[in-house]
């Protein structure tokens, strides 16, 4: 509990996020504006509704549990057939979500809820415009969610902590977090795609997304002293294409207060590292793994070192072929700079067992479980067991 108030404080102090920070979803479902199916007419709309419980059933800073919920509206328009423009696609996205906190009940660092934003808010989450450079280039300018696209994989986005979604050593950084759910801002990315399989990303983002004094608000604004988020990944694959692997690296342009708080310099920086490879492929079941390592700056930063890995398991219930089951871990290890400023534990370890079940088409249920050892990586604080369940209602309405 010491732990959690300090690091708050030293958090204040820069403006950035507190250990609590941000979820950032998994990408189980559609981002604005994917690639049209074909057959598919040139606009898509896909509504979908999330909703869980979770409770803490023991240890963390408090039993308890929480309601959480997030209502997505995701349209896609092939601008190319509807008005001619060549090559350019539009996104638009909007998002609401009720602002619960599971993670004030646990004290974990990593956010075991991945729609968790704990501000109650109804904004335009992503509104871009996408325009084809050829038959192998793109380039992508408006509010944008980075993670739609960087430091994503298909394997992990089963499972709902948010560490699987984009690395922890990632989503920590900057004054307001990266540009990823819930907070987006304007950015611009070029993508090129060299040969099957290969891809080069580039982005440049508004370096403070939205305004941390006001979290339940869609705000615009490019100040001076916000500086830029410069982020590159090169995508190869792996398994004869069946897997890839991602190399990423990020940097802040504006100077950050250090974390003992000896002034502020530049250089807040990170790279990763990560990968999904098929193990097995049988007619009644697949099993698929994927692994992450990252690194950030210690010097502004609460972890310096991240690790994660994980198996999903789909088709292998007979008769329920679109079934998966997961297990995962990550872990998100301290800085020295903050260990010797806080006291901390050396890590936070999350583990996380999940099932998700396709109901209906319209409908799919995830009970799910997490054991997290030394939440925020605070001594003081119990490991904590936590059980939860999310139900997921989607419909696409021009399919």
């Amino acid at each position: 509990m010491f732990l959690q108030s300090l690091a708050l404080a030293t958090a204040s102090l820069e403006g950035a996020p507190p250990p609590c920070m941000e979820a950032e979803r998994s990408h189980s479902h559609t981002h604005a504006g994917d690639e049209e199916s074909e057959g598919s007419g040139p606009i898509s709309l896909e509504l979908t509704y999330t909703a869980e419980v979770t409770g803490n059933a023991a240890g963390g800073l408090q039993r308890g549990a929480r309601y959480l919920d997030n209502f997505d509206v995701v349209l896609g328009a092939d601008l190319e057939r509807l008005t001619g423009w060549t090559g350019a696609s539009l996104g638009v996205y909007g998002l609401y979500n009720n602002g619960n906190s599971i993670s004030d009940l646990v004290g974990d660092a990593q956010a075991v809820s991945n729609i968790e934003t704990g501000t109650r808010a109804v904004r335009l989450y992503e509104a871009w415009l996408d325009q084809k450079i050829g038959d192998k280039a793109s380039l992508r300018v408006g509010l944008y969610d980075l993670n739609s696209e960087f430091d994503a994989l298909d394997a992990s986005s089963l499972f709902v902590s948010s560490p699987h979604g984009i690395g922890t050593d990632f989503a920590q950084s900057g004054r307001n977090g990266p540009s990823i759910f819930p907070s987006t801002s304007l950015a611009a990315r070029l993508q090129i795609e060299p040969a099957e399989g290969w891809v080069v990303r580039a982005a440049i983002l508004d370096g403070v997304p939205n305004d941390p004094n006001r979290p339940a608000h869609a705000v615009i604004r490019l100040g001076k002293d916000e500086g830029a988020l410069l982020v590159g990944e090169v995508q190869a694959p792996l398994a004869g294409g069946e897997g890839k692997v991602l190399i990423g690296h990020w940097r802040y342009t504006a100077a950050f207060e250090l974390t003992d708080g000896s002034g502020a310099e530049r250089g807040n920086s990170g790279t990763y590292i990560r990968a999904e490879l098929p193990l097995a492929h049988q007619p009644d079941g697949k099993i698929d793994g994927f692994a992450r390592l990252g690194t950030a700056s210690g010097r502004f930063n609460m972890f310096d070192f991240f690790a994660s890995a994980g198996l999903k398991f789909t088709g292998w219930i007979p008769g329920r072929g679109e079934d998966e089951f997961g297990i995962a871990v990550a872990a998100a290890f301290t800085a020295e700079p903050y260990r010797t400023l806080t006291g901390a534990s050396p890590a936070e370890v999350a583990l996380e067992a999940t099932y998700r079940t396709q109901l209906t088409p319209w409908l799919a249920v995830q009970p799910n479980l997490h054991y997290i050892r030394r939440p925020s990586a605070d001594p003081t604080v119990a490991d904590a067991l936590v059980l939860g369940i999310r139900s997921e209602i989607s419909f696409d309405l021009f399919d």
